[in-house]
């Protein structure tokens, strides 16, 4: 019995040090002046739409179509500290300036200058520093959604969206993989990206909450499989350590354990930040105070009611 307890510990240590080997980096640390340490970590979450890596097959099952180059489909900063953790969403097509590119959509920092212009324009716009990065690709999304054996979604419409591959009832079902991926990336609402950004949030919750079950730990083949599957489908800024990734998967669990979603404070349905508003959440967050992130500012949508 000794001896089967031992090995049990010495799988579940040898396992993430061997994942932790696996996962790709990249320099997301701008040059230049950036705003100073704040209290609590924030980290910059990315869902990159680069097709790199998927086969023909695999592109044809997942509905991505062949469009070259790399954009951010979901952007989502994940502050964690003195009060409670929020996952706050900036839509990709908000408006924003981008340093030494001018004005555009936020999720062309991405296209022009990888992950370093993206996050230097995240801390531009926002004044909140960025203390790690983490981006998932679309074959890597899939991946994880199935290792944890699939995720669970309460759509409150049917969703029949060929371009993203989706084909749903209204209600609360499990999605596997290709479906949730489909989930995330559909804008076949009146409200588009708005919408979108609220179920991309629903599903990493969703995620979140399976990999955190003890199941995770008492299944070896589950606990293998996603540590597997999430070393495969993650880039992190290369001054991201393993104490710093355990925290920001830790800060994603608590997200739906009393946590706080949002998505940044909107003036109009083109995802024009509002300027007092989005001011005041970032001001918060910057000074670790989410306690006081009230209704008025966390809306689903960024839309007032």
């Amino acid at each position: 019995m000794l001896t089967l307890v031992l090995v049990w510990i010495l799988f579940l240590v040898v396992v993430p040090i061997w994942a932790w080997s696996q996962i790709d980096e990249v320099d997301a640390t701008p040059d230049g002046e950036r705003p100073g340490d704040q209290p609590g970590n924030t980290y910059l979450v990315v869902g990159s739409d680069s097709r790199e890596g998927l086969s023909e097959e695999e592109r044809q099952l997942l509905s991505t179509g062949n469009a070259e180059g790399e954009r951010t489909d979901t952007i989502m900063l994940l502050h964690s500290g003195a009060g409670p953790t929020t996952l706050l969403s900036l839509p990709r097509d908000s408006p924003v300036e981008i340093p030494g590119e001018g004005s555009n959509q936020i999720n062309a920092a991405y296209a022009f200058g990888g992950a370093e212009l993206l996050v230097e324009t995240v801390e531009l716009n926002t004044g909140i520093r960025v203390d790690g990065y983490v981006e998932i690709g679309l074959g890597g999304f899939v991946s994880v959604v199935d290792a944890v054996g699939g995720v669970e979604v309460c759509p409150q419409e049917a969703i029949d969206d060929r371009k993203a591959g989706l084909d749903i009832d209204a209600g609360c079902q499990e999605l596997d993989g290709p479906d949730a991926l489909g989930y995330a990336r559909t804008r076949d609402f009146a409200t588009a990206d708005l919408q979108r950004v609220q179920n991309q949030r629903e599903v990493v919750g969703a995620i979140a909450d399976d990999a955190a079950s003890p199941w995770t730990v008492l299944n070896p083949w589950r606990y293998f499989q996603l540590s597997r599957a999430g070393a495969g489908s993650l880039r992190i800024g290369e001054d991201v350590g393993p104490v710093d990734l355990a925290r920001f998967a830790w800060g994603m669990g608590e997200v739906t354990g009393g946590g706080k979603t949002c998505t940044v404070p909107l003036a109009s349905p083109d995802a024009t930040w509002a300027p007092e508003a989005s001011a005041q959440m970032f001001r918060l967050i910057r000074e670790d105070r989410t306690d006081e992130i009230g209704a008025d500012l966390c809306q689903p949508s960024g839309l007032s009611q």
